[in-house]
């Protein structure tokens, strides 16, 4: 291994590392809401929606850094087989 491919594969460590970090963080939030029972009123609700949109966008960025590094490959596409001939129909 080179010392560039070195760096490049610690700095996408790290990234990926801090994607989830800072994707777990609005879930400490809501549970903050949830434990001062503040779900229900209208500034908890928008806070969770918030919060929840923060923590799926660096997840996301997680799962698609994941996939292109070839660690999810149960979620690569398969590649379509060519159709097959149908069998001969008997003439009659």
């Amino acid at each position: 291994m080179t010392k560039r491919n070195q760096r490049e594969r610690l700095f996408l460590a790290v990234t990926l590392l801090i994607s989830i970090l800072l994707g777990s963080i609005p879930l400490a939030g809501i549970g903050w809401i949830i434990v001062t029972r503040t779900m229900t009123t209208v500034d908890g609700l928008f806070m969770s929606l918030i919060l929840l949109t923060l923590s799926g966008i660096f997840f996301l960025n997680a799962l698609l850094e994941l996939r292109d590094r070839g660690f999810l490959v149960f979620l690569r596409k398969k590649k379509a087989r060519p159709p097959q001939e149908p069998p001969a129909s008997k003439a009659a």
